[in-house]
This record gives C-alpha cells, structure tokens and sequence, in this order.
C-alpha cells in the first residue's frame, strides 16, 4: 500500500515519534510507501508532499514539533477544500491517509470519511487531552510534567518573597491540564473551566493559609476558566470584563491582590508547554498509537480513531471521537479540593 501522514492542529511533543512509528512500522512489516503532507490539511489542500523514509525519521522519538509541520486549516472553510484533498489523494495514488491531531482533526476526518469516502485513519494528539473516546492523548503527560516543574519553580519565589502566585496553564475548555498538574505540583487552589470561579472562596482560602502562617499561595488557573457571579465581584472594576481565553491568570491575580492586600503576581506558561521533549509516558503512547493506527490502515478499517481504554490500545468509530468534547472528570477535582488552603 501507498499511505499518507498529516499531523493537524497545535504541535505537541510525540508527534514526531507516531510519524517515525507508522513509516517503521509501514515499511518493515508491510513493506508499503508512506508520504508526508506538510502543515497539517493544507498540505492534502494544497498538494504539498515529502517522501517519509527510514532514513528521514530515524531519531525522531525524543525530539518535540514535528517534522511535518502543521496548522489549524481547515479545508470545509477552503474554496473546493474536500475536493482538492481528494484530487490530491488521487494524484499522489494513495491508498490512505493517517491524521494526526485533536478535536478539529479528528472532526474535518470524520467529514471526509462520512461524505467524501476518504479512505482516513485518526491518532488523538493534544496537550488539552479534551478528545473524546480515549483515555489519555499523547502531549498531555508532558504538559502536566512541565506543569509540575514550573509549579516546584514557583513555590521557591512566592515563600521567599511572602507572595500569591497565579499560575496560568492551557487546556482549552477543559481542565485536564490544571487539575493534574496543580495536584502534581501541590497547588493551594485550582481553578477550572468545569467549574465557575468563586472569588469569595479563593480569598478565603488564601487568608485562611496566612493565618495559620503560610504566607505565600500557589492558585492554578486554566485559561478556560471563568469568573462567576460573586457578589464580591460586583464591586471590583475589572478591565477586561468577563474572563477571557488566555489573561484569566492576570485578571485573577489583580483581583485577587485588591481583595486580599497581599502581594501578588501572575506567570503564564504559554507555549513552553507543548514544547520540548516528550516524556517517556508520552513517546511510548504515541509510538503504540502510530503502529496501531498502521495496522488499521493495512486492515482496511476505514473512519476509524486509535484509542487508549485502561493500558490497551484499541481502534474507536470516529463518531465517538466527535461526538462531544471530554471535559474533566470532576473525581479527580474532589481529590485536588483535599488540599486546598
């Protein structure tokens, strides 16, 4: 067979082992082609090919990005987009393609399958871990793990200096990333998108630690997170209004400072989290996802997501990967609250 590989959406560190699985696995164990479409769906879109060897992906597995490049095309918004992938499939004589990528991937794959016939296999990548049907998405372990360093970082300076620091994390609409890695980190108070802020009990909370002598907090906040509707709240003047995707962190901490009187400042991890090296976690997860999803494509199972259920790796309908996105599971927010202040 003749397979090609596209990797859509944000980069995230294991991308690059699940290219170098899949050609390792296509050439050696069914001596098949594989091609890579550069940036993601505008390469199918636009016809933009590279030949994958085994040469080109040997030392991949620890390196972060990926070599294909990616972006957040999506070819439903471009004029003739499915069809151009498509005449570009048949161009390059493909007999399928393997995406890799999270919730806006694995949706514009559905939609070729589902009305276009595209011949497409999905391996779930994202530091959000927001995809559905599966347990864990490659990216996330390393976020968290980065998470948890700045975390130990930042509790140095905030006890050193008597301060409230706020952490500000990604993960989308989802608090997967807040909720692990402040619990990794040993956060005073996370604050989640699942979950309206309530200021008055964050306050609270952060006086009730000085009282007893702890003169500096650590509060995580996800930057899906938002403010609730707290009377405190109404007094405040706030210059972005409503909380925002991306800036939360900030606004928190300004808010925060005027209503307790102790000093603090907001850090913002940014991109630093789905950069770098992949965690070993990661780079296993993902090389068993490439060659899984390898193995769908020669078994010509079609619309199709790879998917870890326990420490199994299975193949899902793509449908279920779509159908809503994976929010967190809230049990896991009960065992972070043990902590809190």
């Amino acid at each position: 067979m003749r397979l090609g590989i596209l990797t859509g959406g944000g980069d995230c560190p294991g991308l690059n082992a699940v290219i170098r699985a899949i050609v390792r696995q296509s050439i050696r164990r069914y001596s098949s082609e594989v091609v890579g479409y550069l940036e993601g769906w505008r390469g199918p879109v636009e016809n933009i090919v590279m030949p994958l060897t085994l040469q080109g992906t040997s030392g991949l597995i620890q390196r972060g990005g990926t070599i294909l490049r990616t972006s957040r095309v999506n070819p439903f918004k471009q004029e003739r987009g499915p069809e151009r992938i498509m005449e570009s499939i048949k161009k390059n004589t493909l007999d399928a393609l393997v995406a890799v990528g999270g919730e806006d991937t694995c949706s514009v794959a559905h939609k070729m399958h589902s009305q276009y016939g595209l011949n497409v296999v999905v391996v779930p990548k994202t530091i959000d871990n927001d995809v559905s049907a599966t347990d864990f998405t490659f990216g996330f372990d390393t976020a968290v793990n980065i998470v948890a360093d700045a975390l130990d970082r930042l509790h140095t300076t905030a006890e050193s200096h008597n301060r409230v620091l706020v952490c500000e994390v990604m993960g989308r609409h989802a608090g997967w990333i807040a909720c692990y890695g402040g619990i990794a980190g040993g956060a005073d108070y996370i604050l989640v998108p699942e979950k309206p802020i309530d200021i008055d009990d964050v306050v609270a909370t952060i006086k009730k630690r000085h009282a007893r002598g702890r003169d500096f907090s650590i509060v995580v906040v996800a930057e899906g997170a938002r403010l609730g509707d707290s009377p405190t709240l109404k007094d405040i003047e706030m210059d972005t209004g409503h909380a925002k995707l991306g800036g939360i962190g900030e606004q928190l901490a300004k808010i925060i400072e005027k209503l307790t009187g102790y000093e603090t400042r907001a850090s913002v991890l940014g991109h630093i989290q789905r950069g770098g090296s992949p965690s070993a976690f990661d780079r296993v997860l993902a090389t068993r996802f490439g060659c899984k999803a390898t193995d769908l494509i020669h078994e010509k199972k079609f619309g199709r997501m790879v998917s870890l259920t326990g420490n199994e790796i299975i193949d899902v309908p793509l449908e279920q990967a779509v159908d809503k996105l994976k929010t967190l599971d809230m049990s896991i927010m009960k065992v972070a609250e043990t902590f809190f202040g």
